[in-house]
């Protein structure tokens, strides 16, 4: 089962790719698309929506699982995260996934153990369950890795949470 971890953001969204067999989990892949904050909202929403297209379509994950962004003080950024958020769920969807949305306390605490877990841990967490992930990975694409091991923890509960609705 290969999962995609979608980290939502207008500027920067973090996507990482794991492999799960058995109990297992392994590094694929991991990037970040990033816009130009010179471009108009609409060419910026659709840069992001070709890239996550094109991971996509190279890295052919079977479901996708995006973290839950909160809310933002300021309400005009708060609408354009969500914007992108939107982007970022539609995207995998469109594609033909079930997609996945996962709080980041949740997130932090099936990889960390802890809830409020400092960025520094997740990256430091997520390097040592995925061993052959490369050193270079920025904290998008860390957060988007520790989505998708957050997601290959808990999918097979949320199946059957899914065939009782």
């Amino acid at each position: 089962m290969r999962i995609l971890g979608l980290d939502p953001g207008l500027q920067n969204t973090g996507w990482g790719i794991v492999q799960k067999k058995g109990n297992s989990l392994s590094y694929v892949a991991h990037g970040v698309v990033k816009t130009n904050a010179k471009q108009s909202l609409a060419e910026r929403l659709n840069f992001l929506y070709q890239g996550l297209i094109a991971v996509l379509e190279q890295f052919q994950p079977q479901e996708a699982a995006v973290e839950e962004t909160f809310v933002n003080q300021n309400p005009a950024s708060a609408l354009k995260l969500g914007m992108a958020r939107g982007v970022v769920l539609f995207s995998p969807a469109s594609f033909g996934l079930q997609v996945f949305e996962y709080s980041a306390n949740k997130v932090k605490k099936s990889v960390v153990g802890a809830g409020h877990a400092q960025k520094h841990q997740v990256a430091q967490m997520v390097s040592w369950l995925l061993p052959m992930m490369p050193k270079d990975v920025t904290d998008d694409a860390a957060d988007a890795l520790a989505v998708a091991i957050c997601h290959a923890h808990h999918r097979e509960l949320n199946q059957k949470l899914a065939t009782l609705k």
